[in-house]
């Protein structure tokens, strides 16, 4: 199956906004689909890279540095899977470097790449825990999302300000309850 051009998109958008009851020619309207085509291809950009190729460069000098590495409030934007509406919130990830570390942008650079996608938080959480373990190999690694969903807080039951809170703990991180304290603790606001 071929993938659908821009024009099919603004086609698309051109639909919803005639099913919503306006008028796709309204000149406050005539411009909009291919907009939101445009932000959608933004907004999607994780399809477009393999996340895990973020860590593929990695140092191995670390002047003897055995402690957590982590980096909290990494900005998620992603869009639910089942309402196609804003999923925001902030990523905690760490690990435990067993005998080499990534340059810390690249950490941000992952969530991103898996949360501009199509997702749920569960899966989202575990994709970025799994990718740092079986690229860096580290001793443990610990992610925790904290995101507010749209679907849930502009539609249906209308609970604005709620947020949904995800772990993935792997390693050390998960099986060393001294570990697991000092990575939720460095994670807390």
């Amino acid at each position: 199956m071929a993938k659908p051009t821009q024009a099919d998109a603004e086609a698309a958008v051109r639909v919803l906004i005639e099913w919503a009851g306006d008028d796709p020619d309204r000149e406050g309207l005539l411009d909009t689909p291919g907009r939101v085509a445009r932000s959608y291809r933004e907004l999607f950009a994780g399809y477009a890279t393999d996340p895990r190729t973020y860590l593929e460069r990695t140092f191995e000098e670390v002047g003897g540095y055995d402690e957590l590495v982590v980096m909290r409030d990494i900005p998620v934007v992603s869009f639910c899977e089942h309402h196609m509406l804003p999923v925001i919130g902030r990523a905690h990830v760490g690990y435990l470097p067993s005998n080499r570390v990534v340059g810390i942008s690249k950490l941000a650079r992952v969530v991103h790449g898996f949360a501009r996608r199509l997702q749920i938080q569960e899966k989202l959480t575990a994709e970025i825990a799994d990718a740092i373990q079986d690229i860096l190999e580290p001793k443990g690694v610990g992610v925790v999302i904290e995101a507010e969903h749209s679907c849930m807080t502009l539609r249906g039951v209308n609970t604005l300000g709620t947020t949904l809170t995800t772990s993935r703990l792997r390693g050390i991180i998960r099986d060393d309850p001294r570990t697991r304290e000092e990575f939720l603790r460095l994670t807390r606001a």
